[in-house]
């Protein structure tokens, strides 16, 4: 079914009347983001990374906070990985460095979700850290640490590494609750939630990935968003005062042979140039991952009109919050302001039936399967930052060691959650 374009002023309302039955609750637009290539740029004009280095964990005051929340926008390919490596140019050295670090770190998210898919749903490398006595409710809202911590992702769609660390320790390792219910509940509402780097940040944070989980304690509240201990109601009993004790030892899982070298990185990473095997297309496809201008598809074909699927099955199964439609109606609208863009709701392959469209190849599972069914007549690559490897990807470092220089070597520090 095709649905008028968003107007950019309207979006809340049109994703309310389109697409509310779709939402888990009311939509509503992000208190501090907005979808959209002009907002996007204008995120990165304003980008200034000094201090970045040292202050991109703070929490509180949100004034002292480093991290650049770039990351919605670059979730939906709105700025690229390239791109945003290129505006760290002028950055200073330290900064510079740990900025690309992390972009490395969402790129090496991005190759291992390509490579593994649906794997990923599951411990890679080691048992989780969970405890085997489990909290009834894993985020309890008189924790003023945890609350403060859920307002923000319930209200803006966002959260600083250092909390999203916080919550998903909490809900695992400290509280006992399976890693993929709380991976869930960050992805429906993260502005910047992709199975990607979601689900790598919560295996790292609970040792699923390195076999080290993260141990979320008062510590790192009192070091980070100090006030927040003098308002709570626990602050005199507190139920994190201490590190989480050890948890039992369970059997590691079995290990997937592609964690140590994929014999076809070329499939992996998609095409190196445009591939076309059909006739001229007439429209360009958009996925969610690439919604930016400069999408390969949309920039190599200007006079067509892009169009975009909300795909009503997946969206009824995830059952996103309103937040996440409002951003992407936004970014639907903010484009048709310089190009036409035609929105459809449905199933992908019914909805472009019988139209010739391009496409940029997109290195999630959902693509290859849409894409069957869709058939495009011209691909064009995806704009990695590094191309991946066939080597391993057991790690952070080991994936990093097989990297060719890039205008700077990414630093040994630890990876976090994005940038």
């Amino acid at each position: 079914m095709q649905l008028p374009t968003p107007d950019p002023d309207t979006a809340t309302d049109w994703v309310r009347e389109h697409l509310g039955d779709l939402c888990r609750d009311e939509p509503v637009a992000s208190g501090a983001f907005r979808g959209g290539q002009t907002a996007a740029d204008a995120a990165v004009a304003a980008l200034d990374l000094t201090g970045y280095a040292k202050r991109r964990n703070e929490v509180l005051p949100v004034s002292r906070r480093g991290a650049t929340a770039l990351s919605p926008w670059i979730r939906h390919g709105l700025v690229d990985l390239p791109a945003a490596w290129d505006a760290a140019a002028d950055a200073p050295p330290r900064d510079r460095a740990k900025f690309r670090d992390e972009l490395c770190w969402q790129e090496y998210a991005r190759h291992l979700y390509a490579r593994l898919g649906t794997r990923t749903r599951s411990a890679l490398r080691a048992a989780p850290a969970r405890a085997e006595q489990g909290w009834d409710e894993p985020w309890p809202a008189e924790m003023a640490c945890v609350d403060a911590c859920l307002t923000e992702l319930h209200t803006d769609g966002w959260l600083v590494n250092q909390t999203r660390m916080w919550l998903s320790s909490q809900w695992t390792v400290r509280a006992g609750h399976e890693w993929a219910g709380g991976e869930s509940e960050f992805f429906a509402h993260l502005l910047d939630g992709s199975r990607a780097a979601n689900r790598l940040g919560w295996q790292w944070t609970v040792g699923a990935g390195t076999g080290k989980p993260y141990g979320f304690s008062r510590w790192q509240v009192r070091k980070r968003a100090p006030q927040l201990c003098g308002t709570c109601a626990l602050s005199d009993a507190c139920p994190i005062e201490h590190r989480p004790a050890d948890p039992p030892s369970r059997p590691a899982p079995e290990p997937d042979p592609r964690l140590r070298s994929d014999p076809d990185p070329g499939t992996t990473g998609g095409p190196a140039a445009p591939v076309a095997t059909g006739p001229e297309p007439q429209a360009v496809w958009l996925t969610a991952e690439s919604l930016g201008d400069a999408d390969p598809a949309l920039d190599a074909h200007p006079d067509l009109p892009a169009v975009f699927v909300f795909d009503e099955p997946l969206l009824r199964r995830l059952r996103l919050s309103g937040k996440r439609l409002v951003f992407l109606a936004q970014t639907l609208a903010d484009l048709g302001e310089r190009r036409a863009v035609l929105v459809h709701r449905g199933t992908v392959a019914d909805e472009l039936d019988g139209t010739p469209v391009a496409v940029t190849h997109a290195p999630v599972p959902g693509f290859t399967t849409r894409s069957a069914a869709v058939r495009p007549v011209v691909v064009h690559p995806w704009p990695w930052l590094y191309r991946p490897h066939g080597g391993p990807v057991t790690s952070f470092t080991a994936w990093r060691r097989r990297l060719p220089r890039r205008g700077g070597k990414p630093s040994t520090t630890p990876p976090q959650q994005g940038a």
